[in-house]
Parts: C-alpha cells; sequence; structure tokens
C-alpha cells in the first residue's frame, strides 16, 4: 500500500496593534485562536469578529502548506482588518507540523500508478 500521507502547518493567529491604534472590531491586542488541520480554536469565553475572521480565512489553507523558500508566504504574516479605520492585525504564525492521510480526509480516491 502507498503512503498516502500528507502534512500542514498548525497556524496561531494573533490580533496585533500599535500602542495606542483605533480598534473598532472589538478585538485586543494579545487575542488569537488556533487552525489545527481544518478545526479552528478559540480560548474559552474569547470571541472574533466575523469580518476580521472573513479577512483571514481565505489565506489560512494556503499558510498551512509547504511552500518555496522564496514565496511570499513564507514572509508575510499580517493580514489588516478589514475596518480600514481599525489599527489591527492578525498576525499568522506556523506553529507546528502535523500529518494527515489522504483516505481520511476526502472520499475520493488517490489515482492509480
Amino acid at each position: 500500500m502507498t503512503d498516502d500521507g500528507f502534512e500542514l502547518w498548525d497556524l496561531r493567529i494573533e490580533v496585533v496593534a500599535p500602542e495606542g491604534g483605533a480598534i473598532y472590531c472589538g478585538a485586543k491586542p494579545g487575542d488569537w485562536f488556533e487552525l489545527r488541520g481544518e478545526m479552528l480554536f478559540l480560548p474559552p469565553g474569547q470571541g472574533i469578529s466575523i469580518y476580521s475572521l472573513a479577512s483571514v480565512l481565505p489565506l489560512l489553507a494556503a499558510k498551512q502548506r509547504p511552500c518555496d523558500a522564496n514565496d511570499w508566504m513564507t514572509t508575510d504574516a499580517e493580514i489588516a482588518c478589514p475596518d480600514p479605520n481599525c489599527s489591527t492585525r492578525l498576525r499568522v504564525t506556523r506553529t507546528g507540523r502535523r500529518r494527515f492521510s489522504h483516505a481520511a480526509t476526502t472520499a475520493v480516491p488517490l489515482p492509480k500508478d
């Protein structure tokens, strides 16, 4: 049997803001959530604005995957709050790698050699 495994990065997404910067999204500097595989985890009692989440979601799958060392995904780590008057950023940090099985994540089989 062929190994059908692949790896994804676990991610930690943290709110950062300049000292004294205006915050309108309800976040506080230091708020965070984690993405482990396809599962999103927030600390108990902490929320996140759906608008802030919407600004970062399209990039998270790409940040999870290995990429070329020269790819901008390896260096660019902060996503701006979608409100142009809000000073917050969401900083994405790769925290560790997790292994998955193709067969455990989809019903579509791998092509036969």
